[in-house]
């Protein structure tokens, strides 16, 4: 139950309860706006979902890791900036609001330009600015800060690695191949049964962290090769009626995948940078048959299909963990400030009640729905043309990446490494397939992301000092 009639134990604490609920709903809004595009910008940016479906599923997700396994007890000041303990309680309570309405600021800022930046360094500024001009300098945990700022060069540069490496694979393996459908069809169970065994890791790691399960590597790793398992089995059994179907509409359009076209010359198409096979030319022709042309772009089509459907089972997956871990930015301050203005006093780390974490939940949703649009283009879009078949190896590599950085310690950013992961695919493509004008203003929104949130959180403290 929401305590509106109760007691508080601090002047002005009505007011800041009610303020503490609007600023968190305005905060979990605009991360729903900028960090759930990541998730889903990859989906529609290669025409797998369209906006209105990305909005259903993500809501679907997001609401649901949220409300059932986000953040039930949450720390009082994100990260370990500071030591809460040294405040005054209505110090820190303007300071918590300060820092959420700044964090929330930056973040529509940064939507309206379409800029992807990370909602944990837009809050974990604001708290550095707050600390600063509370507490002074000194009371920042700087080694803390510097780690988290290690995250910029760190997350994107491990997820483009990966994605391009799944790329690569991907395009040896089936793009590239004589019967492209043919080796879909073979190494698809195999990509499922990744799929689930990595993104059921990434739940364990990151997505369930707040229910401790407090499994160990090789439990988790246990785990997962057997959702891997359940997967590859549901992979084959839909790939053999796929086959079925996708046979029918073959021989209804008159397609033959199969003849003496085999033996051709790989060549590049001006469209496409996809090579393709050149069948052999008949006697006195210069280009190849049109029964040749019609087989190779029903393949691809179909291959894409199938790319298709796995990512949007990537997109799910990355979703719900995110629902679960990263709405603890919007409702971890909230909670801090409900619990200080209740009892009085500053508590290392709060509880969360469950209709805060519905309050947040609720929040990302309409975010998505009424302003994600913008960074799910600049995702999706702008900084490189995506398929299907790109867009799953972006969202596998950074699923990848989220689980290896998140066993071995490092400082990682679930926007920043979805970036690099797009970007990954861009270089595999060539330099000249990527925008480097977006991925200019993409990098310049990163190195001021901090600072802006400290700055903004500095004159907002203020102002609400001057007026409570």
């Amino acid at each position: 139950m929401i305590p509106i009639l109760a007691q508080f134990a601090i002047p002005n604490g009505a007011i800041f309860f009610s303020l503490a609920l609007i600023f968190g709903l305005y905060m979990a809004w605009n991360i729903g706006a900028n960090d759930v595009a990541n998730a889903m910008g990859t989906s529609v940016g290669s025409g797998a979902l369209t906006i209105k479906q990305a909005v259903m599923i993500a809501a679907v997700m997001e609401l649901a890791g949220a409300v059932l396994v986000g953040m039930h007890v949450t720390d009082t000041v994100r990260k370990g900036i500071f030591d809460p303990s040294v405040f005054e309680p209505t110090q820190l309570v303007l300071g918590f609001l300060a820092a959420l309405l700044a964090a929330a600021v930056w973040l529509q800022v940064a939507t309206y330009f379409g800029w992807p930046v990370s909602t944990t360094h837009s809050i974990v500024g604001a708290v550095v600015g707050v600390g600063a001009v509370i507490g002074g300098m000194d009371v920042i945990n700087w080694p803390k800060v510097f780690e988290i700022v290690m995250s910029w060069v760190t997350s994107p540069l491990c997820g483009g690695v990966v994605s391009f490496l799944v790329f690569r694979l991907i395009q040896k393996r089936i793009i590239d191949q004589k019967h492209p459908l043919r080796q879909a069809y073979k190494l698809t169970p195999y990509l499922v049964f990744y799929v689930g065994f990595v993104l059921s890791l990434v739940m364990v790691f990151k997505g369930l962290k707040n229910l401790k399960l407090h499994l160990d590597l090789p439990t988790a790793a246990l785990v997962s090769f057997v959702v891997g398992a359940l997967f590859f089995t549901v992979a084959v059994v839909w790939l053999k009626r796929l086959k079925k179907r996708n046979e029918l509409e073959r021989k209804e359009r008159g397609i033959e995948l199969t003849g003496e076209e085999d033996e051709g010359l790989p060549f590049q198409r001006k469209d496409s940078d996809a090579p393709e096979l050149r069948p052999a030319l008949v006697e006195g022709s210069e280009i190849p048959t049109k029964s040749w042309e019609h087989r190779r772009r029903f393949e691809f089509e179909k291959v894409e299909g199938i790319f298709g459907f796995l990512m949007i089972l990537s997109a799910c997956f990355l979703a719900f963990a995110h629902g679960a871990n990263d709405v603890a930015n919007a409702i971890g301050p909230v909670a801090a400030v409900v619990d200080i203005v209740r009892s009085g006093e500053i508590a290392a780390r709060s509880q969360v009640p469950i209709w805060i974490l519905l309050l947040g939940g609720i929040g990302i949703v309409v975010g998505l729905a009424t302003w994600g649009y913008k960074v799910i283009e600049t995702i999706g879009k702008k900084i490189t043309e995506l398929t299907p078949s790109r867009g799953f190896a972006a969202n596998i590599g950074a699923a990848t990446t989220i689980v290896l950085a998140s066993r071995m310690g490092f400082p990682i950013s679930t926007t920043h490494t979805l970036i690099g992961a797009v970007l990954g695919i861009g270089f595999a493509r060539g330099i000249g397939s990527l925008n480097l004008r977006v991925i200019r203003d993409i990098i310049a929104s990163w190195l001021i992301t901090i600072p802006a949130g400290a700055g903004l959180a500095i004159v907002f403290y203020h102002f609400l000092n001057m007026v409570f």
